[in-house]
């Protein structure tokens, strides 16, 4: 893996990591090597995982569950 290991970073920088690499995912899906897609995906899913760690209970919006969508809908 490259980059900073992800328990390491402050939330500020874990955060910041996070949001960085959802906005380059579809650029590097669609143009980037194999190398490269694969170390996105690696590197967000670490940087996920420590997200997850941090904030067992974080808040999931009822409208992002499926019963939410069904009344929506």
């Amino acid at each position: 893996m490259t980059g900073v290991e992800p328990t390491a970073l402050s939330e500020d920088d874990l955060l910041r990591e996070l949001h960085s690499l959802h906005a380059t995912r579809t650029e590097t899906l669609r143009h980037g090597s194999d190398d490269a897609l694969q170390a996105h995906t690696s590197r967000s899913a670490a940087l996920e995982q420590e997200y997850l760690r941090r904030h067992p209970g974080r808040e999931v919006d009822p409208e992002r569950l499926r019963e939410g969508a069904r009344a929506r809908g």
